[in-house]
């Protein structure tokens, strides 16, 4: 394991748990799919303010959650101790999206003003959920709480990453 790199970090996920007595980790991964985690390289772990990086040997989804195997952790007590290690990559580590087709990070998206098609401010994307049919913009702003279904080019008009702005087709008396 080496020091770990300053930049931009995205949350991956948590290793929650050790898995069986050869030092193999149990993780919360918050990639879609969650195995995705293990392709993603490498990772910064950071437990207790120590980071340092690593890259997973092998992993596979194991029912809801991830198996990983690190480097040098070999049995049951050293993977215990890695209960509750965040776990993040640098930004520019992962791989392009197809914008045009309306894929994008969360991590990207919240924090950017939402606009209706007449150009009225909505608010800001404070968070997304995840509901099994499509995703959810949460939108706070003067009006409340707004719950925004991501789809794309049927509500989502345009993301505007240099403005940091989300066209939306959202309206009606509510807004008007």
């Amino acid at each position: 394991m080496r020091p770990a790199r300053s930049g931009h970090r995205v949350f991956l996920g948590e290793i929650i748990a050790p898995f069986g007595i050869k030092g193999w980790v149990k993780i919360y991964s918050h990639t879609d799919p969650p195995e995705q985690i293990v392709k993603l390289k490498p990772w910064i772990l950071v437990q207790e303010g120590r980071e340092f990086e690593v890259c997973p040997l092998r992993g596979k989804r194991h029912g809801r959650v991830v198996i990983a195997q690190l480097p040098g952790i070999t049995d049951r007590n050293q993977a215990e101790a890695l209960r509750g290690t965040k776990i993040y990559i640098l930004r520019e580590n992962l791989p392009p999206t197809a914008e045009e087709k309306g894929e994008f990070y969360w991590h990207d998206l919240i924090g950017m003003e939402v606009e209706n098609l007449s150009g009225k401010r909505l608010g800001r994307v404070v968070k997304m959920i995840e509901t099994g049919a499509n995703d959810v913009l949460v939108v706070q702003g003067g009006e409340g709480e707004l719950l925004i279904p991501w789809l794309w080019e049927r509500v989502i008009k345009a993301v505007d990453r240099e403005r940091g702005v989300i066209r939306v087709d959202w309206s009606g008396a509510f807004f008007e």
